[in-house]
């Protein structure tokens, strides 16, 4: 293991820097109860508060929070094309927007029995980039976990002005359904503030655009897709990723992460120049964590639920990595501590906590949060304050 700083100094630096609590806590929720519970006991700790995310739920008010932003909203299609209000924000310097494809193309927005990826639309997202550009941002960061659909993205482009064409030069449909009816792509009516915006996808999957791997064979059937629709799907985005090629010059079949959101990722990086980026390294740039962590002799993150797979991707495993770089030890604090966790000892962390300290209904644990964190919160403080004496 990486030797670590010696957290005695008093007073204590604490950065704490935990994600959203699915269900039960947004991060700055879990930041106010964690720091609370330590000033509990040790008033003199000098603590900073920055919550964090990954690009996925809870990004939008991590960002708005941290950079002191604001939530717009935009009135946009849903993936069934109903109208619906949905959110995003802006950082509290204007310029970048913070879009989380799931507010307007989520499949927590379609009922179960009506969940198709052959008709379903990301034109939603289109819309809440559109209104982004409306408020003069000079970036948008797009997260674009828990989408409902498999259009290549060209529902949320038709809604930023391509023309997506069928055989007859007609626009294609929404969904799948409108993916294998494209013959043709015409750029010429694309919004132009695209052109001078900076575009980036949290893309944190490397799942290629097609073949077994692909989004349809690997996301198609989450969203509702069945064996037919899958190929259906993945011959569809086939055709679409070499009719951007030949408009643009670019591949984008095998580009790692294309695959990601329905193929949402692959077609913005090759009709917009999009970047993919790991969500957690956008988020940790905006919010300044990088520069934060080598002045802390401590921090404390924490999720939902803590396990083997923390360490690849997700918010906490990432703000481990960096801090292990930089020899500040790292406490997590979990709802769950899963299968692996101890894996993470060797990845930053020094000791994981679970907020759960007795049995308990999951109900019950849900709506006592706050509380059940301010409490171990307290505890770990205890202990701190142990060797603060030594």
């Amino acid at each position: 293991m990486t030797p670590q700083k010696n957290v005695s100094s008093n007073p204590l630096k604490i950065l704490v820097a935990p994600n959203a609590f699915k269900e039960s806590l947004s991060a700055m929720e879990a930041a106010e109860a964690i720091a609370t519970g330590i000033l509990e006991v040790m008033p003199g700790a000098q603590i900073t508060k920055i919550p964090i995310a990954d690009g996925g739920d809870g990004t939008l008010e991590a960002v708005v929070a941290g950079t002191r932003g604001k939530v717009c909203k935009a009135r946009v299609l849903d993936p069934l094309g109903n109208r619906i209000t949905a959110e995003y924000g802006i950082t509290g310097d204007g310029t970048t927007a913070i879009i989380e494809m799931s507010r307007a193309s989520g499949l927590a927005l379609v009922p179960p029995s009506k969940r198709n990826p052959m008709i379903t639309t990301s034109y939603g997202t289109g819309e809440l980039i559109r209104a982004a550009l409306n408020r003069g941002v000079k970036s948008i960061i797009l997260g674009i976990g828990g989408s409902a659909t498999v259009d290549g993205g060209i529902g949320a482009l038709q809604a930023l002005g391509i023309g997506f064409l069928d055989k007859d030069r007609n626009p294609v449909g929404p969904g799948g359904n409108g993916l294998r009816a494209l013959k043709d792509i015409d750029l010429s009516g694309l919004d132009s503030r695209l052109r001078r915006t900076q575009l980036l996808v949290a893309c944190d999957v490397d799942n290629p655009l097609l073949g077994h791997n692909g989004s349809a064979a690997v996301f198609g059937p989450q969203k509702g897709a069945t064996p037919s629709m899958v190929k259906e799907l993945d011959k569809a985005l086939g055709k679409l990723a070499k009719l951007i090629q030949r408009v643009t010059g670019k591949e984008i079949s095998k580009i790692p992460g294309a695959g990601a959101a329905g193929g949402i990722s692959g077609s913005f990086n090759g009709l917009l120049d999009a970047q993919l980026r790991p969500g957690s390294d956008l988020v940790f740039d905006l919010l300044s964590v990088k520069k934060v962590v080598p002045k802390m002799d401590l921090i404390i993150t924490g999720e939902g639920k803590i396990d083997f797979q923390t360490p690849f991707g997700k918010g906490p495993g990432m703000l481990a990595r960096l801090a292990q770089r930089h020899n500040v030890p790292v406490i997590g604090i979990a709802g769950t501590i899963g299968e692996g966790a101890k894996s993470l000892f060797d990845r930053g962390f020094v000791a994981i906590f679970s907020i759960v300290n007795r049995p308990m209904e999951l109900e019950f644990a849900l709506r006592n949060a706050a509380s059940l964190m301010k409490s171990i919160s307290e505890q770990i403080a205890r202990l701190l304050r142990l060797r603060t004496k030594r």
